[in-house]
């Protein structure tokens, strides 16, 4: 047995003295996988929820649907409405762990509506020790990280997932619309529009990979360098459309995208203080 079978005959083992779960579900690449996993272990005792709210970009919804319909799995959508707690719209370091406490808290209340067992999440092993205070409210409430558990990588499950046939096994990686903002601006429903609509406008260049941080007037965005060129091209469409949304000036980073980095302007005792420990 190599790595990845011993690794997937973990994962299934963990799910499977669960019982009963439900599946935090974005219709990224982690969430989709777990799912179907837990469809082939548990059968019918898996339920799906994804949860909407003004933070996750509208078009995911429907994907996230259209997933669940082609996995064949029970899907749930419910509301969660983080921006009217001020500790997480304050935007702190550790904004997201009063998002997803809010988020886990909801979904055990579906778990027991529908007598399921168990709340799990897509974390996985790269998520260990990164600036992840959502993790942190996760362990508190008692959610599990099977991918984690089983000690499965990003890369790992984008193989599995293509071994699988599934269609997410190359999307890029998703991020709730609040991570735009550098930490101690407040966010806002208008705010948050603002660089929702940018992003769709930028993705329908065909840009794979997109995020437009927010700093007050300007807006500065973060695409794969191989794709600058696409922005370059497009640089006078791209600049009259962000500066129509709100933004006075438009800026492209020239060390191009890189997941979560707001995270850059923290201190090390910042991150630490919102880390699950590896």
């Amino acid at each position: 047995m190599n790595g990845y079978e011993a690794k997937l005959e973990r994962l299934k083992g963990i799910i499977k003295d669960l019982g009963g779960v439900v599946v935090a579900f974005s219709g990224g690449v982690d969430s989709t996988f777990l799912v179907r996993v837990a469809v082939d272990v548990l059968g019918d005792r898996v339920l799906a929820v994804t949860a909407v709210s003004e933070t996750y970009p509208v078009e995911e919804v429907e994907e996230a649907k259209e997933l669940a319909r082609a996995l064949g799995v029970r899907h749930q959508v419910i509301y969660t409405e983080e921006l009217s707690n001020l500790e997480f719209a304050s935007n702190p370091p550790n904004r997201c762990y009063f998002c997803k406490k809010e988020l886990f808290a909801k979904l055990w209340e579906v778990a027991k509506e529908n007598g399921l067992e168990s709340v799990v999440d897509g974390a996985n092993l790269d998520d260990t020790g990164e600036h992840r205070p959502g993790l942190v409210a996760g362990r508190e409430l008692g959610v599990r990280s099977p991918l984690r558990e089983s000690g499965f990588t990003k890369e790992e499950i984008r193989k599995a997932s293509r071994g699988l046939g599934l269609p997410t096994w190359n999307k890029p990686s998703l991020a709730c619309l609040s991570s735009r903002f550098p930490y101690g601006q407040r966010i806002t429903p208008e705010k948050l529009q603002q660089v929702g609509r940018a992003e769709r406008f930028l993705k329908g260049l065909g840009i794979s990979q997109v995020r437009v941080r927010y700093h007050g007037q300007v807006a500065r965005i973060e695409v794969p360098r191989q794709e600058m060129g696409v922005v370059f091209e497009n640089a006078e469409k791209v600049s009259a459309k962000l500066k129509a949304l709100g933004f006075i000036y438009v800026a492209l980073d020239l060390d191009g995208y890189r997941s979560g980095s707001m995270d850059e302007a923290l201190t090390e005792d910042e991150k630490c203080l919102t880390s699950i420990p590896g």
